[in-house]
């Protein structure tokens, strides 16, 4: 009986966290927008935050329970999945259309947040000045996004961007990636005003419920069979949290009520979902992490599994990205089918051979 009722609360806690992140995420740069705040800048910063809402939260949770693993684990194995998973599947199945500035400079913060998990991460714990250094790499990422986005808005017409695709065909016009209607506000009164103000606490009352109910049913099911906890993270966890991702990266092949709600309530052009999945990777080394540290009020424990299978597995996944947009100046399908591979044997690997400390 205990086991059904783990099951359920596990889905339920993935519904729940899906629908309240993205309903919290919608209503939160609506209002931003109304607070006067130019487009430029709400993209460069909410619109990039809220599509890690669900790690941010649940290791918020796990780690004020001292449920480290958890905490650690939804963070580095959240970055593999969005990586190794996610965007590996939009390369395969989709024309991805980025910037190659801004592409290779995320690569290299996602390189550089991996590094400093090797470096600062002595003893089993991350140090103090590890934790510093991945906020200021959070700092950069966020810098970064303002500035590409000012550029991106008032660009010389004369001077257009370095675009990269997998297209065999011609690169597209920058003004065919203006915007494609998906970043609309209603009008801006008192009503309008109420309403997404609602929205905002009742995503973020959803996802607290929702990410609270997975560290439940995590925990018991760990304990039910006997299993670590970085297992369920690495495994269950980060799965879950990239169903929804999945579904929009096959341009949701089933159609349903969740594709509707999806596409009501996304706060990024659809050409951008792409660097949206790399963003998230980037924000659950920079941002999940240190949240999950400062929690803890003690030096974060990442244990020898996640230095030994998520932490190198990002950064040859990365490397996989970024080398051949540096040297080639174009993107390549067979990125997805290696970085995809990476991803299945690195699942294998914690799966069949779990290391100790985790």
């Amino acid at each position: 009986m205990i086991v059904l009722v783990s099951l359920v609360l596990f889905v339920l806690g993935m519904v729940l966290a899906a629908v309240g992140s993205r309903l919290a995420g919608r209503c939160a740069t609506w209002c931003f927008a109304l607070c006067g705040f130019p487009m430029w800048v709400v993209s460069g910063t909410v619109a990039s935050l809220c599509i890690a809402l669900p790690q941010l939260v649940l290791a918020f949770l796990a780690s004020g329970l001292s449920i480290t693993a958890l905490a650690v684990g939804a963070a580095l194995a959240g970055a593999a999945a969005d990586i190794g998973l996610v965007l590996a599947c939009c390369l395969i199945r989709r024309d991805v259309v980025v910037d190659r500035g801004e592409f290779w400079r995320k690569c290299l913060l996602l390189l550089a947040s991996c590094l400093v998990l090797l470096i600062f991460v002595r003893d089993g714990l991350l140090s103090y000045t590890g934790v510093g250094l991945l906020m200021a790499l959070f700092v950069v990422f966020v810098l970064e996004n303002i500035v590409y986005q000012h550029r991106f808005v008032y660009q010389d017409p004369e001077q257009p961007p370095d675009i990269i695709t997998v297209r065999h065909s011609a690169v597209p016009a920058p003004a065919e990636l203006r915007d494609d209607g998906t970043v609309l506000f209603p009008a801006m009164n008192v009503i309008n005003s109420l309403k997404n103000l609602g929205g905002v606490l009742l995503g973020g009352l959803l996802l607290i419920v929702g990410a609270y109910a997975l560290v439940l049913a995590s925990v018991t099911f760990a304990n039910l069979t006997g299993t670590i906890q970085a297992l369920w993270a690495a495994g269950m966890l980060s799965l879950g949290f990239s169903l929804p991702l999945l579904a929009e990266a096959f341009n949701h092949p089933l159609g349903s009520a969740w594709k509707r709600f999806a596409e009501r309530c996304r706060i990024y052009p659809a050409f951008a979902f792409p660097m949206h999945v790399l963003n998230a990777a980037i924000l659950n080394i920079t941002l999940v992490l240190p949240i999950a540290s400062l929690m803890y009020r003690r030096r974060l424990p990442v244990g020898e599994q996640f230095r030994s299978y998520e932490v190198p597995a990002c950064i040859l996944m990365a490397l996989v990205l970024l080398l051949p947009a540096l040297l080639r100046r174009r993107l390549y399908r067979w990125q997805g089918v290696v970085c995809l591979g990476i991803y299945l044997v690195y699942l294998a690997a914690v799966l069949l051979v779990p290391r100790a400390g985790a």
